[in-house]
């Protein structure tokens, strides 16, 4: 059943923009902007707070679902460069979750089955009558399937890791491009190998490359899209 609210699903690789981009599209549209990844986050984090190891999804899958997890677009007193405000448990981890340690939980987290599962409820609860635009990996074909706008993001592999190196220079880290471009193709190869919701470009999906498009671009072609799609239905 096509949902009442406007759902904007966005999947693709890592670097591919989708984080920025979802947040300007959700300010100009005034949507609910929904990091998927953020969740995995908070997954993770529960895992280290609480002593339990990464792989241990059982335990992983009992705190998950004894918690509350939320999320809302900050709000001006909360412009300190996050994307999005996240809630757990009431508390705001906002940057707790942002670690590198985090980081790192989150990719190993997000490989179990169990865990993804109950994550992608969490996320429909969140999405639900509201007007969202939602990013990660498997939301166009898991998450929201009903969405009424798919786009896959992404860039050529070099661009991305540009972009990531950047990102990574600008957070104090001393790295060299053909070390963030191997471990962009690893990530790569994992999300789209993972037996649980895989990393993939579904065939009603919009392929949007970023490569030698701006944020602003990019943020233009998706509203328009939005427009045109809420036009022909009206």
């Amino acid at each position: 059943m096509t949902p009442t609210f406007f759902h904007i699903a966005i999947d693709g690789p890592v670097a591919a923009g989708k984080g920025t981009v979802s947040r300007l599209v959700s300010q100009r549209l005034n949507f609910l902007y929904i990091d998927t990844g953020a969740m995995y986050r908070m997954a993770a984090y529960l895992a280290h707070t609480n002593n339990v190891s990464y792989e241990d999804e059982t335990k992983i899958v009992e705190l998950i679902e004894g918690s509350h997890m939320d999320m809302r677009n900050p709000t001006e007193e909360e412009r300190d460069g996050r994307l999005t405000t996240v809630f757990l448990n009431g508390e705001d981890v906002s940057w707790k979750i942002r670690t590198e340690e985090i980081s790192q939980g989150s990719s190993k987290v997000a490989v179990l089955p169990e865990v993804r599962r109950v994550l992608v409820e969490k996320q429909q609860i969140i999405a639900k009558g509201k007007n969202v635009i939602m990013e990660g990996r498997d939301i166009t074909y898991r998450v929201l399937p009903n969405a009424q706008l798919k786009i896959y993001l992404t860039a050529k592999t070099k661009e991305r890791a540009e972009r990531r190196l950047l990102q990574l220079q600008q957070k104090g880290f001393d790295l060299t491009l053909e070390k963030v471009m191997s471990d962009i193709e690893q990530r790569d190869q994992r999300d789209m190998s993972r037996l649980a919701d895989p990393l993939k470009k579904i065939p009603e999906a919009w392929e949007v490359d970023t490569s030698k498009l701006s944020i602003e671009e990019v943020v233009e072609k998706i509203v328009a899209e939005v427009e045109k799609i809420r036009s022909s239905k009206s």
